[in-house]
């Protein structure tokens, strides 16, 4: 029996998920299939799990991290936490199944980010308030980093505008991460509206876009000095923390 894997989403007009891992199953010799499931509301998943019986793991992607929540059986800790799902694992029995959700972005946004974090990086700026901005605040939080959230419309107590990202909020903030789909291909040319003359070489600017490589927000970054990185090996990692899930015993 071949085993599937894929990923629930909508639009997926470029996934990094099936190229990774359709690559990695060449690569190793493993008889295996990912696919894409482009669904346009999140009430049809469970019809892609009845009609594909040999599926047993789900990655997702937006905008379902939050809203596929209400349809998972059991929901790992940190996940719940969060409020946010991007793995999903598949138990059969017959033709009833069990799915169980974790949160694998967490990891792979931690161990991307630990290594560029200096001693002068003590608080965050966190664009959007989606699912993936939950896990990136988790992991600042793990890390010993105080977060804020930036929204167009702030709705939460404590959220900012982009308008309140004044001189004073970007010297104390010298982290900034984008977790919003701005500038990603192929829409290319879309930047997070942040006051770029602000940012100085102490700034660390993380966008979570990886395609293309260097968005705008991270070229504009790197013309003021900042250290920049793309959200390519957070990919890399929570893809395989997902695979592990997968193929726990």
């Amino acid at each position: 029996m071949k085993r599937v894997y894929g990923l629930i989403g909508y639009p997926l007009s470029h996934s990094f998920s099936r190229k990774f891992f359709t690559e990695k199953f060449s690569n190793e010799g493993i008889d295996a299939e990912y696919l894409n499931f482009e669904i346009e509301n999140i009430s049809l998943l469970s019809q892609v799990i009845v009609a594909h019986p040999d599926l047993i793991g789900l990655n997702v992607t937006i905008p379902y991290k939050e809203q596929v929540i209400k349809l998972i059986d059991f929901i790992d800790p940190a996940a719940a936490e969060i409020h946010a799902v991007n793995t999903i694992r598949i138990q059969r029995s017959g033709k009833n199944f069990t799915l169980y959700g974790y949160n694998t972005d967490i990891q792979g946004f931690q161990d991307s980010i630990r290594p560029l974090i200096k001693t002068y990086h003590h608080k965050a700026v966190v664009l959007g308030t989606g699912g993936a901005s939950k896990a990136v605040i988790k992991a600042l939080t793990n890390l010993g980093i105080d977060s804020i959230l930036v929204s167009r419309n702030p709705e939460e107590k404590g959220e900012l505008s982009y308008s309140d990202l004044d001189e004073d909020v970007m010297d104390n903030y010298k982290i900034i991460v984008n977790t919003t789909p701005i500038g990603a291909y192929p829409a290319v040319e879309g930047c997070p509206a942040i006051p770029f003359e602000f940012v100085t070489p102490k700034h660390l600017l993380y966008d979570l876009v990886y395609n293309p490589e260097t968005t705008e927000f991270l070229k504009t970054g790197k013309q003021q000095g900042a250290t920049i990185k793309n959200g390519l090996e957070m990919l890399h990692i929570q893809a395989i923390a997902s695979w592990e899930i997968w193929n726990r015993k």
